[in-house]
C-alpha cells in the first residue's frame, strides 16, 4: 500500500449513500481500501475488532442512523483510549447547529453537508481526497 493510501472507513446506513460514495471514488481513481458500517455499534467493532488495519485510518461518518447514531458514536470514539485519534469527517444531510456545534467540540476534522447531486457529491469527494493527500498523518 502507498504512503498515501488510508483505511477508510464509510458509516452509513443509507445504500444509496454508500454506493454514491463508491461511485465517486470510481469516478475520481480513488483507491483507498473502503470498509463500510451501517451504524455506530458496527463501526466500533471494526475499528475494535482490528477488521480495519490501525494506521492511516479516516472514517467518514453520517449523523443520522438506527441503533447508534453519529454524534453517540463519536462519544464512544472519543473515550476510548485506543481510538481517539482517529480522524473523523462528518458527511450528513444535515444542517442543524447543534449537530454542527456537537461534532466539532467532539474534534470531527470537517462538516461536509452531502451535496443533493451526484456531480456535486464527486466534486465534493474529489476536494476531499485531494485534503487527506496533503494531510499528514501518524
Amino acid at each position: 500500500m502507498s504512503e498515501q493510501m488510508l483505511n477508510i472507513l464509510l458509516v452509513e446506513d443509507d445504500e444509496v449513500d454508500v454506493m454514491n460514495v463508491q461511485r465517486a471514488f470510481k469516478k475520481n481513481n480513488i483507491r483507498n481500501p473502503l470498509w463500510v458500517a451501517g451504524n455506530g455499534v458496527e463501526a466500533l467493532g471494526a475499528l475494535r475488532g482490528g477488521e480495519i488495519p490501525l494506521d492511516r485510518r479516516l472514517v467518514l461518518l453520517d449523523l443520522n442512523m438506527p441503533r447508534m447514531n453519529g454524534i453517540e458514536f463519536l462519544r464512544e470514539l472519543r473515550a476510548d483510549e485506543k481510538l481517539r485519534h482517529t480522524p473523523v469527517v462528518v458527511l450528513t444531510t444535515s444542517g442543524d447547529e447543534r449537530d454542527r456545534v456537537d461534532a466539532y467540540n467532539l474534534n470531527v476534522a470537517g462538516y461536509i453537508l452531502k451535496p443533493v447531486t451526484f456531480a456535486n457529491f464527486v466534486e465534493a469527494m474529489a476536494t476531499l481526497n485531494k485534503y487527506w493527500t496533503l494531510v499528514e498523518y501518524p
